[in-house]
Order: C-alpha cells, then sequence, then structure tokens
C-alpha cells in the first residue's frame, strides 16, 4: 500500500472520492433531523470538493480534469436541492408528491456520485472495457449465425488458443485492480480484446455444431462467460477505487474464478481433442484461478476455523496423493476416461488445498497480537452479489427463446432457491440491525423481491404450459422488476455502514504467514507442471525422460504439501503468545515469592513515591480488567483460534502492573497479616491465569477439543474465584479507612453493563435481602468494611448475571422495567456504601447513621422491587415448572393406580359401565390435544400465553387422567389386564405431555432455528401420537376382538419412545450394578416365551398380558442396561457393548411383537415358523448383554444364582442380624425399681452380659462359617459352577439353613433379655432362647464340616467360636436357674392352721400339680411335632447326624 502512494499522488484523493459515494444522503436527510443531516452532508461535500481538485490535479488529461470536476459540481448542485426538498418533505410529512421528488433527486444525486466515481483515472478505460464487452456480446443476439470460415479442427484450437489468452487477462485484471489505476487500464484493455477473440473463436466454434439444441447450448455458455466477464470488470473497478472495502477481495476472487468455471464449461462442451488434453487445460486454468488467493491474504476465504483447515488440509492431501498415483497409473495403461477423472479430482483437491492454506493463513496473520481482526458485518456482501449473478443468469436463460422446457425449469428453481436465501437474509440483518431506517428497508426489500418473484412464478407456470412468444414476452416482462428489485437490494446492502471490518494485517503477522504462502505457492506450481507432464504423456506413454520429469514434480508435490502442513500446524495461533504469556506470568510469580519472603522476614521495602489509596486504585484497575478477560479467554480457546492469542497477550501484559501495585501496597500496610493476605491472594490470581494458559494452550482454540474445555472450565472458574477474593480484601481494606471510591467505581461500571442486557439469578439478589444486617453495624463500626465489599461483590455479580434478562423478557416494558429496577438497586448500593464510608470516617456522627439506616432500608425495598420485575417476565416459565411438577405427581399417581389394577383391587364405587365414561374420556383427549398446540406456539409467543397453555395443559391431563381411571374402575377388577392397557395409555400421554413442557420451557424465546426448537416439535409429535393411541384404545377396549392386537400396537410404539429416550447421550441420575442387568434381561426371556405363546395361540387376553409384561421388561431392561453402563468403574467398550446390545434387543423385541401382531391379524403357518427365528434373535441379544454384564464385573464375577454364593451371602446377612441384635443389647439398660437387694441387681447385670457374650460369640461363629465356606470352594471342593448342582445345592440350602437358624435363636434370645430385664419375662423363656442358641450353633458346626478338612485353620476357628457360643449360652444358663432357685427359695408357703381350710390348700395344690403336668405334657407333644415337620426341610447332612 505503501508503495502504491508513493508511485501514484492521486490514489489517496481517488479513495476520498469513493468514500463519499456511500454518502447514503437520502436515507439520513429523509429520516434523521434535518439540522444534524444537513450539515453531516455539508462536511461531506466540502471534503468531496477537495478530494476532486486533487485528483484533477493529477490527472495528465485536461478533458479528464474537467470531466472530473464537472461531475463534482453536479453532485454539489443535486445535493443543495435535495437539501431543500427533504426540508419540504419533513415540513409536509403526509404530502406524497413532496416525497416522490424527494426520491427522485436522491436518485439523482446516486447517479451524479456514480458519473463522479467514473472520471476517476483508470475507471474509464474499465468502463470502455465494459461497454466494449457489452458490444460484442450483441453478435450472440442474432438468429442466423455467420457462415464457417475455418476447419473444426482450426476452430477447436482457435477456441482453445483465446481461452487460454481469457483466463489469464482475466488473472490480470485481478492483480492490477491492487495496483496502479494505469496497470488496470491497461489489462481491462487487455481482457476486452480477448474477450473479442474468444467470442469470435466461440461463435466459429457454434456454427460448427451438428443440431440446433448443441449451437443453443454453446451459445448460452457464451452468454454466461459475457456475463461473468462484465461481474469480474465491476469488481476488479470497485476494488481499485477502495482497496480496503470489506470483502472486495473475496468478490473480486470470486468473479474470477466465475470466469474460468465458465470457460471451462464450454471447452468440455464443444472440444474435441487428443486424450486428456481437454481435462488438464481445465484443470490448469482452475489452478490458475485460485492462485490469486495466495497472494497476501487479508481477508477470510471461506468460513473454516483453523484446525477445520488443518483437517481440510490432511483430507485433500490424501485426494490428491491418490489421485497423483491414478494418473500415472492411467497414463501407462492407457485409460483416458479413468485419466480424466483423476485429473478432475486432483485439480479439485488442490482448489481445496489452496483455500485452505489461505484461510489457514490469513487466521494466522489475524492472530498476531499486532494486527487488528476484523468484524463481521451486517450483512454478506458476497451472498448477495453471488444471488444477484445467479438470478440474473437463470432470467437471461427464461427470456431465451432457444431455451428448453428443462432449462426453464432449472432456471426456475435457481430464481427460487436464491430470492428465498436472499428474504431470509433481510429477515436476519432486519433482526440484527439497531437502525430502524435500515430495519424497514431490509422488510420492504425483502417484500418487494418475494412480490416480484411470486408474480414471476405465475408466469412461468403459464410458459410451462404452453411455450408460445406471448408467454415468453410476460416471462420477460415478470423477470424486470424482480432483476430491478434484487439489484436494489444488493446495492443497499453494499452500504458501508453494514459492510464487515477488515483486519488489518501487521508486519509480523505477515511474517508468520509466508512459510504455509509459500509451501502452497510451490504446491501449485509444482501441481501444474505435473498437470503439463501428464497432458503429453497420456498421448505418449513411451517417452521415458517425460516419467522421469513426472516423477520429480510428483516428489515435489509431495514435498510441498508435507512443507504446508508443517507449517501450518507450526503456525497454529496463539501458541507463541501462550508461550510468551507463561513465561511473563511465572517471572511475576517469582516476585511475588521475592517480596513475600522480605514480608515475612520484616524486611520489605515501603514505597514512598505514591499514595495509598493511587496504588490501591491500581491493584483493582488491573485485577477488575483480569477479570473482564476471563470470558473471552475462555470462548477463544474453546473456539476461536484467532483471538487467543490477541488475548492471552492482554491477560499477561495486566500481571506485570499488577503485582508491582500489589508489592507496593502490601508494603503500605504495617499489619504483617494483611500484607502477607496482599501477596498471597495476588500469587493465587497469577497461578490460576497461569493454569488457565496451559489449558487454553491445550485447548488452542479447537471446538472438537472436547477433552480440554473441563479443564479450561475449571481453571476459569478458579480465576473468577481469585478475583473476587482479592476484590474482597482491597475493598474490605479500602473501606477500613474510609476509601469507597473503588467500590463506587465497581458498582457503576456493574451498572453500565446491565444496559448490554442471561438471566438474572435469584442466588445473587436473595444475597441483598442480608443488607438490611448494615443497619445493624452501626454500632460495631469494624463490620462495615465487610459488608460493604459484599455489597459490591453482590452487585457486580447480578449486574454480569443480567446482560439478557431485559432482552429476553416479554413483553418489551417488562424488559425495559427490569433494566430499570436494577440500575435503580445500583444506585441505592452506591448510596448505601458511600454512607459506610462516611461513617467509618466519623464513627460518632449520629445523623450519618441514620443515613445509613434509610440507605439499608432503600436499597431492600428496591431488591424486592428487582425480584418482581423478575417474576414478571418470567412468567411463563414459572408457570412450566409448575405443571411439569404436577405432571410428574399424576405419573406418580397412575403407577400406583396400575399396581391396585394388576393386583386385581381396582374396583368401581358404584354400578357403572366403561361405556358412561367413553365420551367423556374421548372430549377430554381432544381438549389436550387443542392445550398442546397452544403450549407449541406459546414458546413463540409472549410469556403470558405461555403460561396459560401450560395451566391448562396441567388442568386438562388431570382431568384426563380422572375420567380414565374411572373408566378402567368401571371395567371391573375381574379384567386387570385391560385395565393395565387403558392406564398405561394415559400414562403415555401424562409422559409425553411432562416432555413437551420442559422442551416448551427450554424453547421459550429461542429463535426458530435453534435446536431447542426442533426438540419442541419432536416432543409434540410423540404427545400427539400418545394421544392418538389413547383414544384407538378407549376405542377398542371394550372390543374382546381387537383388543389384544391394540394393546399390542400400544407397546411397541412405547418401547420405541422408550429406545429414543436410552438413545439419548444423557447421563443417568444414579448407577446399577451388573447383577441387577442380569436379573432384568430374565423378564425379557419370560416375556419373549409369552409374546411366541400368543403368537400360536392367537388368544386376545393372552395378547393383552404379554403387551403389559413387554412394556415393563423391555423399560426396565433399558433403564437398568443404561444405568450398569454408565457405572464409573464400567471400561468404555463394555459401555459401547451393553448399549449396543440392549439396542438390538429392544429393537428384535419390536420385530417379535410386529410379527406377533401380524400373526394376530393374518393367522398363517409359515408366518408362525417365523416366530421361532425372532424369538432366537431376541434370545442371542439377551445372551450377548448377560455376557457383557459378566465382563463388567471382570474377574469379581459371580453368578447369583449359584448356591455357594446364595450360601455366603446369606451367612453374611446372618452375621448382620447378629451384630444388629448385639448393638440393640448394648443400649439396653436394666429398669429403675425401688432398692432391693443386689443379688437382683447382679443377676440383670449378668443376664444383659451373658447375652452380649452370646450375641458377639454367635457373629463371630457365622463370619467363621462364611469364611470356611469360602475355604471350600478355593479348594475345589464346592465349585463356584457346581458340577453337581443336586449335591452342592443342597449342601448350601443346609449352611443357609443352620445361619438363619442361628441368627434367628439369637434374635430371641435378644428380645427375651430385653423382656427380662424389663419384667415383662420369665426366666424360663431366658433359659430355652440360650439352650435354642446352642442347638442351632451345633447344626451350624455340623454343616460346616461335612465337606470340610478336619485340620484346616477355618475349621480350628470354627470349632473356637461354636465353643465360644456354648460357654457363653452355658453361663446365660447357669444364671438363669440360679435366679429361678433362689427365687423358689425365697418364695415361702404359708399353711393354713384350721382344718377345712388346710384340705381346702392341699386340694388346689394337687390341683395346679395336675394342670401343670397337663400343660407339660402338651407342650413336649407340641415341641416334638415341631421337631418333626423341622426334620422334613433339614438337608441329609443334619438328618444323619442327628439321627
Amino acid at each position: 500500500m505503501a508503495t502504491t502512494l508513493q508511485t501514484e499522488p492521486g490514489h489517496r484523493c481517488r479513495a476520498e472520492v469513493l468514500q463519499h459515494n456511500h454518502l447514503s444522503i437520502p436515507i439520513t436527510l429523509i429520516n434523521l433531523a434535518l439540522s444534524v443531516a444537513a450539515r453531516e452532508t455539508a462536511q461531506a461535500l466540502r471534503t468531496l470538493a477537495q478530494a476532486a481538485r486533487g485528483v484533477a490535479a493529477c490527472t495528465a488529461e485536461r478533458s479528464s480534469a474537467a470531466a472530473m470536476l464537472d461531475s463534482a459540481s453536479h453532485v454539489m448542485e443535486g445535493s443543495t436541492l435535495l437539501i431543500h426538498e427533504a426540508h419540504q418533505a419533513l415540513s409536509c410529512p403526509g404530502d406524497a408528491e413532496s416525497q416522490q421528488r424527494l426520491a427522485q433527486v436522491a436518485k439523482a444525486v446516486s447517479h451524479s456520485l456514480n458519473n463522479c466515481v467514473n472520471c476517476l483515472p483508470g475507471q474509464k478505460d474499465v468502463d470502455m472495457a465494459l461497454r466494449s464487452i457489452g458490444e460484442t456480446s450483441k453478435k450472440l443476439l442474432v438468429e442466423n449465425l455467420p457462415p464457417c470460415s475455418k476447419s473444426f479442427q482450426e476452430a477447436q484450437t482457435e477456441l482453445n488458443h483465446t481461452a487460454a489468452e481469457l483466463n489469464h487477462s482475466a488473472g490480470e485484471v485481478v492483480h492490477s485492480s491492487r495496483r496502479t489505476s494505469s496497470q488496470l487500464a491497461a489489462a481491462s484493455g487487455k481482457f476486452s480484446q480477448d474477450f473479442d477473440e474468444f467470442l469470435d473463436a466461440g461463435i466459429e466454434m457454434a456454427g460448427h455444431t451438428q443440431s440446433k439444441d448443441d449451437q443453443i447450448q454453446v451459445i448460452g455458455n457464451l452468454k454466461n462467460i459475457s456475463m461473468a466477464s462484465s461481474k469480474l470488470l465491476l469488481a476488479a473497478k470497485s476494488l481499485s477505487v477502495d482497496p480496503g472495502a470489506a470483502n472486495a477481495k473475496n468478490l473480486l476472487a470470486a468473479a474470477a474464478r466465475a470466469v474460468t468455471e465458465s470457460i471451462n464449461q464450454l471447452i468440455t462442451l464443444c472440444t474435441q481433442q487428443a486424450p486428456g488434453q481437454k481435462e488438464c487445460g481445465n484443470a490448469l486454468r482452475e489452478l490458475e484461478a485460485v492462485r490469486g488467493m495466495l497472494d497476501n491474504p487479508s481477508e477470510p476465504v471461506n468460513d473454516l476455523s483453523y484446525f477445520d483447515c488443518i483437517e481440510s488440509v490432511m483430507e485433500n492431501s490424501k485426494v490428491l496423493g491418490e489421485s497423483m498415483a491414478g494418473i500415472s497409473q492411467h497414463c501407462k495403461t492407457g485409460d483416458v476416461p479413468a485419466f480424466g477423472d483423476c485429473v478432475a479430482t486432483a485439480s479439485k483437491a488442490l482448489c481445496g488445498l489452496t483455500e485452505a492454506a489461505g484461510q489457514a493463513s490469513y487466521l494466522v496473520g489475524v492472530s498476531d497480537p499486532n494486527s487488528q481482526s476484523g468484524h463481521q458485518g451486517l450483512v454478506d456482501p458476497i451472498q448477495f452479489a453471488k444471488a444477484n449473478q445467479a438470478i440474473q443468469m437463470a432470467c437471461q436463460s427464461l427470456v431465451d427463446p432457444g431455451s428448453s422446457p428443462s432449462q426453464v425449469l432449472s432456471a426456475a428453481t435457481i430464481v427460487a432457491k436464491h430470492t428465498s436465501a436472499l428474504c431470509n437474509a433481510c429477515r436476519l440483518a432486519s433482526s440484527r440491525t439497531a437502525n430502524p431506517v435500515a430495519r424497514r428497508h431490509f422488510v420492504q426489500s425483502a417484500k418487494e423481491v418475494a412480490n416480484t418473484t411470486a408474480n414471476l412464478v405465475k408466469t412461468i407456470k403459464a410458459l410451462d404450459g404452453d411455450f408460445s412468444d406471448e408467454n415468453r414476452e410476460r416471462c420477460r416482462v415478470a423477470t424486470m422488476p424482480l432483476i430491478e428489485a434484487v439489484e436494489n437490494l444488493s446495492t443497499f446492502a453494499s452500504n458501508p455502514e453494514f459492510a464487515s471490518i477488515p483486519a488489518q494485517i501487521s508486519n509480523e503477522g505477515s511474517a508468520a504467514q509466508e512459510p504455509i504462502l509459500r509451501s502452497a505457492r510451490s504446491m501449485l506450481d509444482s501441481s501444474a507442471q505435473l498437470l503439463e507432464t501428464a497432458r503429453s504423456l497420456i498421448i505418449n506413454p513411451k517417452d521415458p525422460p517425460t516419467w522421469s520429469i513426472l516423477a520429480g514434480h510428483s516428489r515435489t508435490v509431495s514435498d510441498s504439501i508435507k512443507s504446508l502442513i508443517t507449517a501450518i500446524r507450526d503456525k497454529a495461533p496463539g501458541q507463541r503468545e501462550c508461550d510468551h504469556s507463561i513465561d511473563s506470568i511465572n517471572k511475576g510469580i517469582r516476585d511475588i515469592e521475592q517480596a513475600s519472603l522480605a514480608a515475612v522476614g520484616q524486611s520489605l521495602p515501603c514505597r514512598d513515591d505514591i499514595s495509598l489509596e493511587a496504588v490501591q486504585e491500581q491493584v483493582t484497575s488491573a485485577v477488575q480488567e483480569i477479570g473482564h478477560l476471563i470470558e473471552p479467554i475462555t470462548t477463544a480457546a474453546r473456539g476461536e483460534a484467532a483471538q487467543l492469542g490477541h488475548k492471552v497477550s492482554q491477560l499477561a501484559s495486566y500481571f506485570e502492573p499488577l503485582i508491582v501495585a500489589s508489592v507496593g501496597l502490601a508494603s503500605k500496610h504495617m499489619d504483617h497479616q494483611q500484607q502477607m493476605n496482599i501477596l498471597d491472594q495476588t500469587k493465587t490470581l497469577a497461578e490460576s491465569s497461569l493454569q488457565m494458559l496451559y489449558a487454553a494452550k491445550e485447548g488452542g482454540g479447537n471446538p472438537k477439543a472436547a477433552h480440554t474445555h473441563d479443564a479450561i472450565a475449571e481453571a476459569a472458574q478458579l480465576m473468577r474465584e481469585a478475583v473476587d477474593d482479592i476484590m474482597v480484601t482491597l475493598n474490605e481494606a479500602a473501606s477500613e479507612g474510609g476509601m469507597v471510591g473503588g467500590m463506587v467505581e465497581s458498582i457503576a461500571e456493574a451498572m453500565g453493563r446491565v444496559s448490554m442486557g442471561s438471566n438474572l439469578q435469584h442466588d445473587y439478589i436473595r444475597g441483598f435481602c442480608k443488607m438490611y444486617s448494615m443497619t445493624k453495624s452501626v454500632t460495631c463500626q469494624e463490620e462495615l468494611g465487610g459488608l460493604a465489599s459484599q455489597v459490591t461483590l453482590d452487585y457486580s455479580q447480578l449486574a454480569r448475571q443480567g446482560r439478557l434478562a431485559a432482552a429476553t423478557a416479554e413483553p418489551e416494558e417488562v424488559g425495559v422495567q427490569i433494566k430499570g429496577r436494577v440500575q435503580e438497586l445500583g444506585h441505592g448500593c452506591i448510596y448505601l456504601v458511600q454512607k459506610a464510608g462516611a461513617l467509618q470516617m466519623s464513627p460518632m456522627d449520629s445523623f450519618t447513621k441514620r443515613e445509613l439506616i434509610e440507605c439499608a432500608r432503600a436499597v431492600t425495598e428496591k431488591v424486592s422491587m428487582v425480584l418482581s420485575a423478575l417474576q414478571a417476565g418470567n412468567k411463563g416459565t414459572q408457570a412450566c415448572i409448575t405443571a411439569a411438577s404436577s405432571v410428574s405427581g399424576i405419573i406418580a399417581d397412575l403407577d400406583t393406580t396400575i399396581m391396585f389394577a394388576s393386583a386385581g383391587t381396582l374396583n368401581a364405587e358404584n354400578e357403572e359401565s366403561f361405556a358412561d365414561h367413553r365420551e367423556n374420556i374421548l372430549k377430554t383427549a381432544k381438549a389436550l390435544v387443542e392445550d398442546t398446540k397452544l403450549l407449541v406456539a406459546g414458546a413463540a409467543s409472549s410469556q403470558d400465553k405461555l403460561a396459560q397453555a401450560a395451566q391448562s395443559s396441567a388442568k386438562t391431563i388431570t382431568q384426563l387422567t380422572d375420567v380414565v381411571k374411572l373408566g378402567a374402575a368401571s371395567m371391573g377388577s375381574d379384567d386387570p389386564e385391560t385395565q393395565v392397557v387403558l392406564i398405561n395409555a394415559v400414562r403415555d400421554v401424562a409422559k409425553a405431555l411432562a416432555e413437551l413442557i420442559g422442551a416448551t420451557k427450554c424453547a421459550a424465546g429461542k429463535a426458530a432455528d435453534d435446536p431447542s426448537m426442533y426438540q419442541l416439535k419432536s416432543a409434540a409429535k410423540v404427545m400427539v401420537t400418545n394421544v392418538t393411541s389413547l383414544l384407538k384404545t378407549v376405542k377398542a377396549v371394550e372390543d374382546e376382538a381387537t383388543r389384544g392386537t391394540r394393546a399390542l400396537e400400544a407397546s411397541i410404539e412405547f418401547i420405541r419412545q422408550e429406545l429414543s429416550v436410552f438413545q439419548a447421550k444423557d447421563t443417568p441420575e444414579k448407577f446399577a450394578p451388573p447383577e441387577e442387568l442380569i436379573r432384568m434381561t430374565k423378564g425379557i426371556t419370560v416375556a419373549t416365551a409369552k409374546a411366541v405363546a400368543v403368537g400360536n395361540s392367537g388368544q386376545q387376553e393372552d395378547a393383552i398380558s404379554t403387551a403389559n409384561l413387554s412394556r415393563k421388561a423391555i423399560s426396565d431392561m433399558l433403564v437398568t442396561c443404561k444405568q450398569a453402563a454408565f457405572h464409573p468403574e464400567v471400561a468404555e467398550d463394555m459401555k459401547t457393548k451393553a448399549l449396543l446390545y440392549s439396542q438390538e434387543c429392544a429393537n428384535g423385541y419390536i420385530d417379535l411383537l410386529e410379527h406377533v401382531l401380524l400373526v394376530l391379524q393374518k393367522p398363517a403357518a409359515e408366518h408362525r415358523q417365523q416366530l421361532a427365528v425372532l424369538s432366537k434373535k431376541v434370545a442371542s441379544s439377551v445372551t450377548e448383554l448377560v455376557q457383557t454384564a459378566e465382563a463388567m464385573k471382570g474377574s469379581e464375577w459371580v453368578d447369583p444364582e449359584d448356591p455357594t454364593v446364595v450360601a455366603e451371602t446369606e451367612l453374611l446377612g446372618a452375621a448382620a442380624s447378629i451384630e444388629a441384635a448385639a448393638k440393640k443389647l448394648e443400649q439396653l439398660k436394666p429398669r429403675a425399681k425401688p432398692k432391693q437387694a443386689d443379688e437382683s441387681l447382679d443377676f440383670e447385670e449378668q443376664i444383659l452380659e451373658a447375652a452380649k457374650s452370646i450375641a458377639a460369640a454367635t457373629s463371630a461363629l457365622v463370619k467363621s462359617a462364611s469364611a470356611a465356606q469360602r475355604e471350600l470352594v478355593a479348594q475345589g471342593k464346592v465349585g463356584s459352577i457346581p458340577a453337581n448342582a443336586v449335591d452342592d445345592g443342597q449342601w448350601s440350602q443346609g449352611l443357609i439353613s443352620a445361619a438363619r437358624m442361628v441368627a434367628a435363636a439369637t434374635s430371641s434370645l435378644c428380645e427375651a433379655a430385653n423382656a427380662s430385664v424389663q419384667g415383662h419375662a420369665s426366666e424360663e423363656k431366658l433359659i430355652s432362647s440360650a439352650k435354642q442358641v446352642a442347638a442351632s450353633t451345633a447344626q451350624l458346626l455340623v454343616a460346616c464340616k461335612v465337606k470340610a478338612d478336619q485340620d484346616s485353620e477355618a475349621v480350628r476357628r470354627l470349632q473356637t467360636a461354636g465353643n465360644a457360643v456354648k460357654r457363653a449360652s452355658d453361663n446365660l444358663v447357669k444364671a438363669a436357674q440360679k435366679a429361678a432357685f433362689d427365687k423358689a427359695e425365697d418364695d415361702g408357703v404359708v399353711v393354713k392352721t384350721k382344718f377345712v381350710g388346710g384340705i381346702a390348700q392341699i386340694i388346689a395344690a394337687q390341683e395346679e400339680m395336675l394342670r401343670k403336668e397337663r400343660e407339660l405334657e402338651e407342650a413336649r407333644k407340641k415341641l416334638a411335632h415341631i421337631r418333626q415337620q423341622q426334620y422334613k426341610f433339614l438337608p441329609s447332612e443334619l438328618r444323619e447326624d442327628q439321627s
């Protein structure tokens, strides 16, 4: 650019003229205040006059200088008239005539401005070239072509030569547009001359075509080349006068490629060359066209990110390598068609490599910290320009008399496609712009394009029906308004106000680009030479020297691509800056550590060159700036590689002043603890920033590096916490000294961010409710500093979280209210902090105390106002949450009802039939469908409508479930399966409604193309499907011939929905062990058997029960599988297998049910035979799933059905029961009673101690039995998978029975001991319980010794534990017997002395003795009977032992 300015003095003047070509005077004068617009126009015209005089002075030709001055004068005159007409129009706003005059004058001024620009040096020559191309193109409009003057071979050779020249001239136009005006003039003249020659050669070639259709096609291609050539010159003209215009370079490159593509299409169509020559020529022209992308890339080539560029280079290099090998191979074999395909593929890959290299080099250059990145504009001019060109070419094809019906329809399709894209772009632009004028203009332009397109489509339909001249003329007339509307829209969209701001690449950035560009240029050069060599080899494959040349070019291409890949990887944006920033922060951490050592040694020198308040403000400012960079760095590290270098460099630049200021602030404090706090928190912030830099470097801005995103988020959170901690410390220190200026600035800054508008989080707002505690601190001033700092921090967080609350609130007034309330709260916080600081400066000022209390009350009131504003703006979302909660309760209630129905206890209260409820169910279901429509529409409407829809749907589903439950109950408990089918149907509806409400809540206020809107539509479809299924079930439930079929259909749909939920990527809330998954598969096995049985029997009742069973079995399996697969201890490959086999199992079961359904509807023998195949498929999936579940457990896997495993489980369970009983005994204490003999007290203590000993001993015994059983398994005496299942199973059952007997006897002993010490049981019961413990212990010992090695350690421990139990039991029996004997001795008998009384006393004693003897005999018989019954269930080992 500097060279251009030096060699061409008029360049700057021409640029200034161009800048005022886009004055947008009409828009400004008509819609803005006249005074402001007039002043701006006058200033612009003054600058334009100076630039016009400068251009005239630098122009050698006097006629050109005069034309420039005349055109500038016309602009002045027209602008004067325009201001006058604008004044008149504003005076009479409703006058249509004045508005029309204003529009006409505005168009005249725009025309004058265009003429002024056309008078610039070089522009006139481009205009002449454009006119020359237009005149030459008229040759294509003649009806009859001139006679051929050359042979076919001569015409073909001439066409190829002129095509190469025209393509080369197009490249020269592209290059010269960035140079001087004289060079552009020469290039455009040469291009015009080459176009004339090419057109003549093309017309000559068209004369040699064999058919009329081919001739029409050739002429059409020539017309396309004419239009593309004109577009190229117009783009070159625009770039030459304004090299800094946004996207101008890309527009020019696109126009040049369009010329090349058009030429290639013509060459492909009408030339017959030697084998492979045409394909090589096309490829060479394409490479020539893309070469310009590598010339100083300062604009983005496409939308690829840096890592997408790397992937594109890798993919295209692979394709290119395969194509090069194919070219060599097909040259040897002489396969010309395959050779042509490989050349075309190689050309496409090379173009892709060049684009990726250009985009990567742009990103490298713009990521340099010294470069300035560009900004995306409101619209994409390239899109508008391409659409404009495509529409014009399609319209030209429509009005061409030689167009065939298929060409007409193709052109109509192109018009519809691009006009639709333009309308969508206008809609997006109108929604993104804040300028109301631009918004209305985009909307109006979109309407004009849509209306003119609709009119054109009508004429095209008529033309398609009748290709008459009249219809073709109508079509031509209809294209004119469309072309004009599109032209006007493109012109408006090219306004600089909407344009992107191009990037400014620094010298360092340009140097970083060079390795990539050098490798890409080398690749293109060597590839072109390779294609030239292959071009000759395909004709003469027997030339050895040429083969060696081809091999050399292939190596050069490969080396260039390797160099390109290396350069792109080495120059990844932000990596170098991250390294520099890491070094800088590490140095700062070392400085902080040195200062901390000095502070510990009380030798930190005090800074006397700055005040405490000033150094504190420096620290505060640096910390705040670092805090503001956290989010941008996070975003850049995750997906914006081009911004990463800028952001990390900014971060590092703040740390040097922060560390210097922090050390200075610490030196100002006399308190050692304060010094260390400041230095430690600064070091913490530096270390967290260092962690952030490491994470950002690893992420590198690659959005696909998802494994780094968690580390980035964690580092960002640590940085936020460090910033908050140091801000709290700084604010507290400042507030203690009465310095609240920094806090006031923080609050004011946060208030400014509120206007930028994420939803306010109530947690932060509720924190403000604690502000009132500041009023309690007026008598304790040392707390005021911390409270003021907390107020500042809370408000800053609230403002940071509240940026989008006002923007997303509906209606708009609520958003304005939220913004106002939050800002009012900010003002209140400022006053509160200021008063807190004032009170700390004057602690005894009672007036300041009263003001502080009033400020705190005011802040509390404003907090409640913010909350109320939030609730008003969030009404719909809150209603959705409430409705979802209600529906969840309904689903739980329906699950309970299903349990009652399955148990056969769901009965109607009155004598009524299902017919009494059918109509009510149908009516309520239809009402729910209407509520569903309102709910879906509410997501895109206001919060009020959303709230109404959510409340209505919740109310309707409640009514629907009630009437369905009544209907199910009316069917009677004699048919529980049908009741369950009906309730399941409404449960499915409720579940779908809950998901729909959740999707509506997420989609509320989102754009139509947001992913949440697609989820909403999917949920709505499921809802409608389930309601339809309910209606079908209700209609079929009384029809015994079809209700089984209907139940199966509903189950199939339910399983499909469960499968879709299963396939979602979300992690389950809880996890399950693999054993649970295996248990769930048993239900599927049972259900599969039942399904096959139903298919064979054809009974509707069996179909209903199978449908209900299938739902539960598959649903439980899918839920449990996901819980087991996502367990943290499960390997990734096992997880993938489990999910896959579960999905296969569910799909296989769906196939089985569908086939059962087919058999029920169309019974046939061949259909029934297929059932076995499908059931085997399900069984195979279940087997794979079970094996995967076993593999999940690894070496620790045990079969839950193995008897030895059951035995060990029961032993451990018995031990746990005994330990629980022992703990209960430990908590027991003897009952409180009056002073008695010490013997009774000793007895109760003795009872408890003996019971505790027995409990402890039996616990040890059962654990020893468990160890012995494991030893048997380890020794192989009992198989983990039994060889003799009957034998080992019986032994295990004996062990289990014995362990259960020990646990039960111990539990009875504990209860007896408890009752005894509480005075509610006799000593006899205690003695009996103790003896039962001893007996069951003996049985357990026998069961364990049956297969054990008598000399093993486990058996010895077992015997020791058994002896301990026996001793403890004997001690307890002795103690209880002694107590009973003592009690008997104490119970003296008083003998009556009278004869009659004595006889009566003897008779009573004998009676009691006989009764006791009889009771004793009955008790013995009862005990014998109990033992006989128990003996039948004992294993053989125990029977033999006892016998």
